[in-house]
This record gives structure tokens, C-alpha cells and sequence, in this order.
């Protein structure tokens, strides 16, 4: 999967919206939410379940390919490595898991419509 192709996919969510809050790193939002850390396209930060210990799953399965990201990592966000042992159908699994987790926490009033 190229990071073109990623970006496409976040995108085509609806309500998905590119944003870059810090220079050269570029996120994918819902509302004013991000669901999707992109940065240089390398890898993709996504909100891996529940809690950390759900996260940690992915550590386990994919130890070369799956980080905590700095900071929300105890939350649950994983920082996946495209082009490694994690198959592109599953990189995609989570970001559609981490946009769906990001638009059920949004009042009511500021999901998309057709989310």
C-alpha cells in the first residue's frame, strides 16, 4: 500500500478531513477529531482498542511492526508500519476500527450522516 493509497482510504470516510496541526505531519480527522496519524506515510497511527491491554494485542502479533505512539499510547493508540509483516487488509481493518471508535464518542450532533 502506498501512503497515497492510505490517505485515500482515511479520505474516503465520511466526514474525513486532512489536517497537518503540526508541520509535516499530516492527520485525517472526523469532526475535529483525528482518527488517523499519517505523518510522512511510513506507518499510520490509529486508536487500537479499548484500553492498552487490547492495544497490546497488536504488539504481540506484529513485535517489528506495531509501536505505542508517544503519548496516547495509553489510550490505546498503536503506531503500524505499512509495507511490513502487518497485511495491507488489516492496516485498513484498523483504521476503519479507529474511525468508528472516534465517531461513536462524538455527540450525536457532529457525526457524519452517513457514518
Amino acid at each position: 500500500m502506498t501512503p497515497a493509497e492510505l490517505l485515500a482510504h482515511c479520505l474516503g470516510k465520511p466526514g474525513a478531513w486532512q489536517d497537518e496541526p503540526w508541520e509535516g505531519d499530516a492527520v485525517v480527522k472526523v469532526a475535529e477529531k483525528i482518527f488517523a496519524f499519517i505523518g510522512d506515510g511510513t506507518a499510520v497511527g490509529v486508536k487500537c482498542g479499548a484500553n492498552r491491554a487490547e492495544a497490546d494485542e497488536w504488539l504481540l502479533q506484529y513485535p517489528e511492526d506495531a509501536r505505542v505512539m508517544p503519548y496516547i499510547g495509553r489510550s490505546g493508540w498503536n503506531s503500524l508500519r505499512i509495507g511490513g509483516a502487518i497485511p495491507d487488509e488489516e492496516i485498513l481493518e484498523a483504521v476503519d476500527a479507529s474511525y468508528d471508535t472516534v465517531v461513536a464518542k462524538l455527540p450525536k450532533s457532529r457525526r457524519p450522516s452517513s457514518a
